[in-house]
């Protein structure tokens, strides 16, 4: 058994030795040449798993240390007999806690004193979507959630009485929207390829701060740039790691897409992983205890978020040079999610 992981994955050395010859590898080093004798591939977002990768491998198994799976050709996968799991969830409440230190960045910017008054959209409440909903609940906001999926499905997030608005009523509605639905390409059911778009920007009535910590595409990074309303809050870019520096000067937050780089949060992927392998080929892999709920904390507040993470650091750290951002990606020094 021949096991690839790409290196930057963490609690990961060491474990997976007893079942087969383990290579840990930069994600620039994983080529097809390298895969060719591979039979499982551990990746993140950097790797591209698709036929150009994957043709004349012996790989049946690839596991992404990640929520979302668009890195990865799941067609080819499926026609080719891969198995492929993801880690669901992982990072949610690290991300959570990314976007209110990011609000509270924004209301201190601002001189806002409180939440009371302030709405809050959130489009696409998912994992980290339902967090966000929750702590923006019990910090004081008023929350309209937005997910066309989960409201054809009858879903309600947080309670029978919980209702999903249209995107037409957050824009209309919300002094912050904050976006966590996945990456869905145009010609699919509920595309969100640019779904925020010139046209989207265009129709906002009084929104004084927009975020992005879901897929970098969700957003179009050019039209943001260009956007004469309100601040703005990036974690997700297009064409990472070549950012658009004219969109960095705008921010009031930007990241090198470390929203959901927790310590708690990496080692739940692993953990997911190393489930999942055990699942897949009956390993009995022990899985990393983790001391923080995948659900986020049961109570929170915005001076305690605010004070578990310096966001302004890591925001001075990319605009004083955004050519490092994969260094400061692949550095970053894991911090702790709120409990």
């Amino acid at each position: 058994m021949n096991i690839i992981v790409e290196s930057h994955i963490p609690h990961m050395a060491g474990r997976l030795e007893p079942y087969g010859q383990v290579a840990y590898l930069d994600a620039a080093d994983i080529t097809a040449d390298a895969v060719r004798d591979a039979d499982v591939l551990l990746v993140r977002t950097r790797t591209r798993c698709d036929a150009h990768l994957l043709a004349g491998s012996r790989v049946k198994f690839i596991g992404t240390a990640t929520i979302g799976t668009d890195h990865i050709d799941l067609d080819y996968c499926r026609r080719q007999g891969i198995t492929v799991r993801n880690a669901p969830g992982c990072n949610a409440p690290a991300v959570a806690q990314w976007v209110f230190a990011a609000i509270g960045t924004w209301m201190q910017r601002r001189g806002i004193a409180s939440p009371a008054g302030l709405t809050l959209g959130v489009v696409g409440v998912g994992h980290i979507g339902s967090i966000v909903a929750r702590w923006g609940r019990q910090l004081g906001f008023d929350v309209v959630l937005n997910d066309p999926p989960r409201a054809e499905g009858g879903e309600a997030v947080g309670g029978p009485d919980v209702v999903f608005s249209s995107l037409a009523d957050v824009q209309r509605r919300c002094d912050i929207i904050t976006f966590h639905t996945p990456l869905t390409p145009r010609g699919k059911q509920h595309p969100t390829w640019h779904l925020c778009d010139t046209q989207l920007l265009a129709g906002l009535r009084h929104c004084g701060l927009l975020l992005n910590a879901s897929r970098g595409a969700v957003a179009d990074n050019a039209a943001l740039a260009s956007w004469q309303g309100g601040d703005i809050a990036i974690d997700c870019w297009e064409n990472e790691p070549h950012i658009m520096t004219d969109l960095l000067k705008k921010c009031v937050v930007a990241t090198p897409h470390i929203a959901g780089y927790s310590l708690e949060g990496k080692q739940r992927a692993t953990a997911m992983l190393l489930a999942a392998l055990n699942d897949h080929y009956g390993w009995q892999l022990a899985l990393p205890t983790i001391a923080a709920p995948a659900t986020g904390a049961s109570q929170v507040s915005l001076g305690g978020i605010m004070d578990s993470y310096d966001i302004a650091a890591d925001t001075e750290a990319l605009r004083h040079d955004p050519s490092q951002f994969e260094r400061l990606r692949n550095t970053y020094p894991l911090r702790h999610e709120v409990v």
